[in-house]
């Protein structure tokens, strides 16, 4: 702890560190809720909260920058729970344990939280420091980004007046985003009536680990396997070849993280045993080959278990693995205009099968509406042509670039001054708040831009400690800098 707290800049390491020892997984967001707002009260500027759990603050200019445009700085507090099976941790109640490893921040076994508690502990900084030159600012930091964006859903027109938004949800510093995907999930349900399981079969556990996974928007063109895609592999070989009959499927635990395990249960009869073990250990070495240098971590074992009394039906257990089979998933498009950048694509994100009834979810996004509807209705076939019910929610539309953008103009000029360089400017395949809050608040010029974070999503997660002194001196030559009204 003391490390951390010792890093550049004090005054947003110490808020960040006090953020990783409050719960805030998404869905459980009391703690830090009410650890925000007493912050902003201890500071002495105006805090609420709305209905929709965002904590608002509001700063007035300092003296003489009473001209400028009003600025929110935007981030969300809700995080990622994701750990490794091995690992004990309770997000709803246990601190992260963090540490500094070389350059970087990490959490023991854990994802840190920096993805965005650095954009949220950054906002703490400002906040706090009466020293800053800026012009009224608006803190907005918002609830449950990471399964739905409902905190930016949930902002009613006329709640906050603003000019620009700054976005410190991005995730390399020296970038300027200008635009982003929007977004839709998909879910697909089935119930059916379990069958008894043959008394002479043999139960195996099978299970995949040690995948990278990755946040589905960032790295999902990064070549990471999706465990779900491959358990469907081996299920559909097992059940032609084996005889196999699947009594559990359960794989992926958020819809916007790249599955990194799958657990599945089936029964085989027992002249079958050693065949599925030898088949078990060939795919684990053909994967380890097809993802040579991605995935160095992968595991793929199998272990007899106890005979449970039910399965999934012979027909049900066909159409699901084949559904899933098919699927599609990852990189569908690139931008034409832009070539290294997705333009749509979808994440299998969890497959949960057991007890009478199939649950499937998928997150696609794309920056082109007709490219996600056509997704969208490729996957619905897929999933309907199995029986199963599929329900679309959460869409959303991808926020539109502004090359011409007066805040952009700014930032640039202020980035090439600090550092003689010149950032870059993209336009992102994850999705951020910017089009939503975009659209409640009509006229908005708005940026996103952050330190530098690795492997969001996953207990891989780190965050560049050089970076983060970069990045919140930019913060505050923007803020000293905002054009006048």
């Amino acid at each position: 702890m003391n490390d951390i707290l010792s890093l550049a800049p004090q005054n947003v390491w110490k808020h960040f560190y006090a953020l990783t020892q409050i719960p805030r997984p998404s869905g459980h967001l009391e703690k830090i809720q009410a650890f925000l707002l007493e912050f902003g009260k201890n500071v002495g500027i105006e805090t609420s909260q709305d209905e929709a759990g965002n904590i608002i603050y509001r700063k007035p200019a300092t003296p003489g920058m009473e001209n400028r445009k009003t600025v929110i700085l935007q981030a969300h507090m809700d995080m990622v729970p994701q750990k490794n099976k091995d690992t004990e941790h309770d997000f709803e109640n246990d601190p992260l344990k963090v540490y500094i490893d070389g350059e970087w921040v990490k959490a023991k076994g854990t994802t840190l939280g920096s993805d965005n508690g650095m954009g949220v502990a950054s906002i703490m900084a400002v906040m706090e420091d009466n020293t800053l030159k800026h012009g009224p600012l608006v803190g907005l930091i918002t609830a449950d980004e990471e399964t739905g964006m409902y905190g930016a859903f949930g902002l009613k027109p006329g709640e906050i007046e603003a000019d620009i938004l700054l976005n410190l949800d991005s995730e390399e510093e020296g970038e300027l985003y200008i635009g982003c995907a929007g977004g839709e999930d998909l879910t697909a349900t089935l119930e059916y009536k379990e069958e008894e399981t043959d008394p002479e079969d043999v139960a195996l556990k099978v299970t995949l680990k040690g995948l990278r996974g990755g946040h589905s928007g960032i790295q999902i063109g990064w070549g990471h396997a999706n465990a779900n895609k491959l358990m469907a592999r081996f299920l559909n070989q097992v059940i032609a070849y084996d005889e196999a009959c699947l009594v559990s499927w359960e794989g992926g635990n958020m819809r916007n993280a790249i599955p990194r395990e799958c657990e599945a249960i089936i029964t085989i009869p027992a002249e079958e045993v050693e065949d599925v073990l030898a088949f078990v250990g060939e795919c684990e070495h053909v994967w380890r080959d097809e993802y040579a240098t991605i995935e160095d971590g992968l595991s793929f074992t199998a272990e007899r278990v106890e005979l449970p009394k039910m399965m999934v039906p012979e027909e049900i257990r066909d159409n699901l693995v084949d559904a899933i089979y098919a699927c599609p998933n990852g990189v569908e498009r690139y931008i034409p205009t832009i070539p290294d950048t997705v333009e749509t694509s979808s994440n299998l994100a969890i497959v949960d099968i057991k007890n009478g009834k199939a649950t499937v979810q998928i997150l696609t996004r794309s920056s082109r509406d007709s490219m996600k509807d056509y997704l969208n209705t490729s996957i619905e076939s897929c999933f309907s042509m199995a029986g199963m019910q599929v329900v679309r929610s959460g869409s959303y539309s991808g926020w539109e670039p502004n090359v011409n953008s007066p805040i952009l103009r700014a930032m640039k000029e202020s980035y090439k001054a600090q550092f003689g360089d010149s950032p870059e400017v993209k336009v992102i395949h994850a999705g951020l708040e910017c089009g939503i809050i975009g659209a409640t608040i009509p006229g908005l010029d708005m940026i996103s831009f952050g330190p530098t974070l690795q492997c969001p999503h996953t207990p891989e997660e780190r965050c560049n400690i050089a970076s983060v002194k970069k990045f919140y001196d930019f913060l505050i030559a923007t803020l000293e800098n905002t054009p006048e009204k």
